[in-house]
């Protein structure tokens, strides 16, 4: 009953144009009780772990689309179907390698994670808010290595929580590079 409250109170704030904080609570705990045993990271934490040269980095993992991807990710990130119940790509991995999932708001890459947990992966975290709060707050996303200010949007509903002037759906036609 709980994850069904939380995912209908996350819909009727994307839906009804809440303000930016109130749908990223919505959202954050329809996640929480969709995917309670997902560990988080937040994006501050994980941009000091990337920063600091002395400790183990994570292996990034981007659970969009390549349509997504191609916009833009995060730096040195891996992409994975979304839909994946596999990942033949990440066999080279040792079961308590670092990895940090994420996607447009968090919810794919929680079902991600989550899949990666059943698969013996014992160190996999959620980025909380995903590449949408990740450029929000201006830190670096990239295309064929290049920094850009683009992202895509999702979709009209899951793309209010993302800064307008970050939004582009075809990295062929923007000049934000």
């Amino acid at each position: 009953m709980r994850n069904l409250a939380a995912s209908a109170l996350c819909l009727l704030a994307v839906q009804f144009g809440c303000s930016q904080d109130v749908t990223w609570t919505a959202v954050d705990r329809m996640i929480a009780a969709n995917f309670p045993d997902v560990p988080t990271i937040t994006t501050d934490s994980l941009a000091e772990r990337l920063a600091d040269r002395t400790a183990a980095r994570p292996v990034l993992i981007d659970a969009r689309t390549r349509e997504e991807y191609a916009v833009s990710h995060l730096p040195n990130a891996r992409r994975i179907d979304p839909e994946a119940t596999a990942f033949p790509e990440l066999d080279t991995l040792t079961q308590n390698t670092p990895i940090v999932v994420y996607c447009s708001v968090g919810y794919r890459s929680a079902r991600i994670a989550a899949r990666l947990q059943e698969q013996g992966f014992t160190k996999v975290a959620n980025l909380q808010g995903s590449i949408f709060r990740w450029a929000n707050e201006g830190r670096r996303v990239v295309r064929d290595g290049s920094p850009v200010r683009a992202v895509h949007p999702y979709d009209a509903s899951w793309g209010t929580l993302l800064d307008d002037e970050l939004h582009v759906r075809d990295p062929t036609t923007d000049d934000d590079k």
